[in-house]
């Protein structure tokens, strides 16, 4: 679970305290925003190449399945409504 920084807390609660102005408020979600920018950690090469390798992956499986399930479909459909072409 993730901790607000105790600065941030003290801001929040002083400012909650008092009615706070529409510039106020962006004002504290914007020092919210940069703080929480500088949790951020960057993967290393590695872990970014793996975190891609496992996205394309999924990727690919769930286009598989897609593919699969509207081929089925497909299938199942001109197996009950025929090919459309009225004998004649």
């Amino acid at each position: 679970m993730d901790v607000p920084s105790e600065d941030v807390v003290a801001i929040a609660k002083a400012d909650g305290a008092e009615r706070r102005g529409r510039f106020a408020r962006i004002a504290l979600f914007l020092r919210q925003v940069i703080n929480e920018l500088k949790k951020v950690v960057t993967p290393t090469r590695k872990e970014l190449v793996s975190y891609t390798g496992v996205v394309l992956a999924f990727v690919v499986i769930m286009m598989a399945l897609v593919f699969g399930l509207d081929t089925l479909f497909g299938f199942l459909v001109q197996y009950v409504f025929g090919n459309g072409v009225n004998p004649g």
